[in-house]
């Protein structure tokens, strides 16, 4: 378990306004802030959506946007007022990074689109979270998770054989998009390290749900069949899917002929890779019903948790299909930091392991408009310019 650390992580001295909502745009504010960056996540008057998108809440602040927005100051702002765009043109004033995720045309029409934003901070990052994109046939759509999942593609190769189309039970665009978010920023920031310029950069949810199609896009270049649904099954690989045991279901994950081998010594089927029908992987792949029959007589001897811990540890790779309470308990999940605990809040912690610079967790999500008051002090901004609530928060501290 991982509890508050500090230190002045990778990111230490990025300044970086997220004027995102949801999930894509928080999510890379998110990676950022967890190494060093001085996150500053801007809501409307009546917050960020999700922190009602519930339940379960924690004091009346949905799971949804506690998951999404920690190490994060936070303030509400009204940019349809000219007051409250004063205000933002002077919180990036200095600012490394801008992260929003208006619908396009919107920033433009309040007069503060990239092209103004590029003429007064022209070593601006500035990051655009969209559906669809600004330009193209589909260029200004809205777009969300599984409307994207659906429109590129991938609820096509997700579900049973002969099944519905179904959306993955995770918001993988959203989340994918956030990452390449991130990723794009630290791209144009490291290039700005040699040109002194920032630049715009796009990551749009459509684009990046259409990168995630592998191996079925290459396929389709290859063979001009769309892939259809294959339930756990890889299109590619064999075996690669769930097969019942003894007990609970084990997923294999059998990449060459060498752990299909061991595969077999161990489930007491060595006479197996020697079939013409299973001695290579293209051979299985056609075969691969037929393999499922013998692999899952062979398995109904073995208790799942038993055969794959014994399977791991002679290097063929495989898991048990577990819940998320088992997940949660693993201790290898709390060895790898994985769960990060900060008074009462509870939360994922990074992936990304850096050796001298890890990850740091400072701060729980933040309240609605919790730091608006330290953060118009910072910037030396009069608490009145905006609304009489910011005026309030003003005046309480």
């Amino acid at each position: 378990m991982t509890t508050e650390t500090t230190g002045p992580g990778s990111l230490a001295g990025l300044r970086v306004i997220d004027a995102s909502r949801v999930l894509g745009g928080p999510y890379c504010g998110q990676i950022l802030a967890d190494h060093g960056a001085d996150v500053i996540k801007l809501e409307p008057p009546q917050g960020d959506e999700t922190r009602g998108w519930g339940p379960p809440f924690l004091d009346e602040t949905a799971s949804y946007f506690l998951g999404l927005n920690r190490n994060k100051r936070g303030m509400t702002i009204d940019l349809s007022q000219e007051a409250g765009r004063a205000l933002l043109l002077r919180l990036l004033d200095g600012a490394d990074v801008f992260i929003e995720n208006f619908k396009t045309g919107t920033l433009e029409k309040w007069g503060i689109g990239n092209e103004e934003l590029s003429r007064r901070f022209p070593e601006l990052v500035h990051c655009r979270v969209s559906g669809f994109g600004a330009d193209g046939p589909y260029g200004g759509r809205p777009g969300y998770d599984a409307a994207i999942q659906a429109s590129c593609g991938i609820m096509s190769v997700n579900g049973e054989a002969g099944g519905d189309p179904l959306r993955v039970g995770l918001p993988v665009v959203d989340m994918v998009t956030g990452l390449n978010a991130a990723l794009g920023i630290l791209m144009a920031l490291n290039e700005r390290s040699r040109s002194g310029k920032g630049q715009f950069v796009e990551s749009a949810l459509y684009d990046c749900g259409v990168s995630l199609l592998h191996p079925q896009l290459p396929n389709y270049y290859l063979t001009g069949k769309p892939a259809g649904r294959q339930g756990n099954a890889h299109p590619n690989i064999c075996p690669y899917d769930a097969y019942a045991t003894g007990s609970e279901p084990i997923f294999l994950a059998v990449g060459n002929n060498r752990q299909f081998a061991t595969l077999c010594d161990k489930i007491g089927r060595p006479d197996l890779p020697g079939d013409a029908r299973f001695a290579s992987n293209a051979a299985r792949n056609v075969n691969r019903d037929a393999l499922k029959v013998e692999l899952e007589a062979a398995l109904a001897a073995h208790d799942c948790a038993a055969i794959a811990e014994t399977l791991i540890a002679a290097g063929v790779p495989c898991g048990q299909v577990r819940s998320l309470d088992q997940v949660v308990d693993d201790p290898h999940t709390r060895h790898r930091g994985m769960i990060v605990d900060i008074d009462e809040y509870r939360g994922t912690g990074s992936p990304i392991k850096l050796s001298r610079t890890p990850a740091s967790y400072r701060r729980k999500p933040p309240r609605l408009d919790e730091h608006a008051a330290e953060i118009l002090r910072e910037f030396g901004a009069d608490a009145g310019t905006q609304d009489p609530a910011r005026e309030r928060a003003e005046e309480e501290t």
